[in-house]
């Protein structure tokens, strides 16, 4: 039970390969994050690092190991089990965003708490509105919510739409962010003052985060840094599942 608290997520003997080919994209003994730790996870393209994002998220299921996330045994789960798991405990930043471009801003952000009662029980938990509380976390992104809920998604810059994808998976303080090469479009003092941003709302709600950049110069920020290829025997193997993912 102590090791189930101590870390939001726990991987033990995981393998995964893709259906018709012959070697797993990954083969993880043993990996796990602290609860409130942030985690810088780096590795080329190829190594796995999306997949693996895909299985903590419960998007993929492996075909052997142990992978507990908040104490919940990913494997046990079926269905919209899974789904439900996803938006009731993982707040995700993806690379391009994936903002819904006929919600309006403060919808986008709103969206989790409309499939997710734990979400939506937690963000109402301070007294303020679903509104409130997101134009609340607009402001804690320095956007400001007078000028950018009046405007479409696709008229906001690229900073700006980060920050909102951002404020969405924050909204209702899953216990984990994970992050997939967000500031990957991004020049390098926006990039920075991001991360500061992310930071500094991550530790307020209380949550861990996974990140994942090709940007090593990120990384000194962050608890901690891993290379993936440091944890999956296939990539130490030299082995290549023959399907590019990053």
């Amino acid at each position: 039970m102590a090791d189930l608290i101590k870390h939001i997520v726990q991987l033990r003997d995981v393998r995964f390969s893709w259906p018709g080919q012959p070697l797993p994209v990954l083969d993880i003994p043993d990996f796990s994050i602290e609860r409130g730790e942030r985690l810088f996870l780096k590795g080329p393209s190829g190594s796995g690092k999306t997949t693996l994002l895909s299985l903590i998220a419960a998007v993929l299921s492996a075909q052997s190991g142990s992978m507990r996330v908040h104490g919940v045994a990913l494997d046990a789960l079926k269905g919209g089990q899974r789904d439900q798991f996803r938006v009731d405990y993982i707040g995700l930043v993806f690379q391009q965003f994936n903002l819904l471009p006929f919600l309006s801003v403060r919808e986008n952000i709103q969206l989790p708490c409309k499939f997710s009662r734990t979400r939506r029980a937690r963000a109402l938990s301070e007294g303020r509105t679903l509104a409130q509380e997101a134009d609340r976390l607009l402001t804690a992104m320095n956007l400001s919510p007078e000028e950018v809920n009046n405007r479409a998604v696709a008229e906001l810059s690229v900073g700006q739409q980060q920050r909102v994808a951002v404020a969405r998976a924050l909204i209702g303080s899953p216990p984990l962010i994970i992050a997939d090469e967000p500031t990957s479009a991004l020049d390098s003092d926006t990039r920075q003052a991001f991360i500061e941003l992310l930071f500094s709302e991550v530790e307020a709600a209380g949550c861990s985060l996974l990140f994942v950049s090709h940007d090593a110069q990120l990384a000194p920020a962050f608890d901690r840094q891993l290379d993936l290829r440091h944890i999956n025997i296939t990539a130490q193997d030299g082995q290549s599942s023959g399907i590019p993912h990053v």
